[in-house]
């Protein structure tokens, strides 16, 4: 018997979903990418405390879990088109306020605008399981890598939004960082306009009218319970989403203060802007590879690898992290370690849900995760200010450590698993 996701009006959907979410997120990842490089430096200067820079920037990761869960329940009452656009243009609004908290050193607007801004990685978090919800059931990591992977542009160039935010700026009349935030609203509504008029039909209205309905989500909030129970329930979903959170804590750990550790020794903006780009370039430039790898060898293997690598960039931080080379290249392993955990690792959570509640299960763990993002990004101005740069890697090191056992239990149980079928 044909699943329905073989039909050919369902493949065109995918395609034609495919091919909106990843430009939106070329558009869109280029406005949240201003938050990696800029957005701290912004932080720095208006609270003027590179430890309250990073309280401040924790702000950001807020928004993305506090938003993780109501997008989540907006797509099931409304859909995925309604939910993704209802995203773009909170965090549109976000570049907004950051403008005007830049111009005016406005700490409440700052946080205000940071919280907003969060909204935008929520929504790309959300993207890519958009990217699979009338995908065939053994594609789903490289669709969803695609949808990742789709955003390397957009991120990389975010970072580097300095100089040209500052030419702006000049232009402007406004502070030197402001200008950036101009170019990310502008590049937000554009991701905005693409969701609308490219998410016809909406992906996840097909996949219901194929008898896929996630119904939990109808009750709203009395259904996020049933969905945090069936992710836990699952033992694989529970080792995925142990790797899953680690791996991003350690990521928002290191790079939340990298700008910061940058500006003190005395490069400049646009340098730091290239080394953060190389950090999104690891993140994102071989998500399609990772999610080849995931399907082809297993989720557990990709996930383990991605273990080694964060603690190989754990270690150049510790050992180089006064040097511009020891730094580019402990940022670019974080990244791609980050990919080789977050693509598989979010697939395995994902599948594991009934689908009754999977779209509520990708909101959890993707608040789960942002919630211990938010603590690690807290902590890590705090840390750095008492400790140093270098003794933030000795915590990406331990996380990796973490990440490693999750891969060999997420291994176990699938043999378990195997051996009972």
């Amino acid at each position: 018997m044909t699943a329905w996701t073989d039909a050919p009006a369902v493949r065109r959907v995918q395609r034609r979903t495919l091919i909106a979410l990843s430009l939106a997120q070329v558009v869109g990842s280029i406005g949240v990418g201003a938050s990696l490089s800029v957005g701290v430096l912004l932080a720095e200067e208006v609270t003027a405390s590179p430890t309250w820079a990073g309280v401040a920037r924790t702000a950001s990761t807020v928004g993305a879990a506090l938003a993780a869960l109501p997008l989540a329940m907006l797509a099931v009452r409304a859909g995925r088109r309604t939910a993704l656009a209802t995203g773009w243009a909170l965090a549109s609004l976000g570049a907004l306020a950051l403008v005007g908290a830049g111009t005016w050193l406005n700490v409440p607007l700052l946080v205000l605008g940071m919280l907003l801004f969060g909204v935008g990685s929520a929504v790309g978090l959300q993207s890519r399981f958009a990217g699979t919800d009338v995908e065939r059931p053994e594609h789903r990591s490289r669709a969803l890598a695609l949808v990742v992977w789709a955003g390397t542009v957009g991120s990389v160039l975010g970072p580097n939004l300095g100089r040209p935010g500052e030419l702006l700026s000049e232009r402007l009349g406004t502070p030197h960082l402001v200008g950036a935030f101009v170019i990310a609203a502008v590049a937000l509504v554009a991701a905005l306009a693409v969701v609308l008029v490219g998410l016809r039909p909406d992906p996840m209205h097909v996949a219901a009218a194929n008898g896929v309905r996630p119904a939990a989500g109808a009750r709203g909030w009395r259904g996020v319970p049933e969905g945090v129970r069936a992710m836990l329930d699952v033992e694989r979903s529970r080792h995925a989403l142990v790797a899953l959170v680690l791996a991003h804590a350690a990521m928002v750990l290191l790079m939340t203060m990298t700008p910061v550790h940058m500006h003190d020794h005395g490069w400049t903006v646009t340098f730091v802007g290239l080394v953060i780009s190389g950090h999104v370039l690891g993140m994102y430039a071989f998500s399609p590879l990772v999610g080849l790898l995931a399907d082809r060898f297993g989720r557990a293997v990709s996930i383990a690898l991605g273990g080694v690598i964060l603690l190989a960039s754990a270690a150049v931080a510790i050992l180089a992290s006064g040097s511009t080379v020891g730094i580019s290249v402990s940022l670019f392993l974080l990244g791609v370690g980050w990919s080789c955990v977050l693509i598989p690792a979010a697939a395995e959570v994902s599948d594991g849900a009934p689908d009754g509640v999977r779209t509520l299960v990708q909101g959890a763990s993707d608040t789960v995760m942002n919630v211990v993002a938010a603590v690690a990004a807290g902590l890590s101005g705090p840390l750095m200010a008492w400790a140093g740069f270098g003794h933030l890697a000795w915590l990406v090191g331990a996380m990796a450590f973490g990440v490693l056992w999750a891969a060999r239990a997420l291994h176990r149980a699938g043999e378990v698993r195997a051996e009972e079928g």
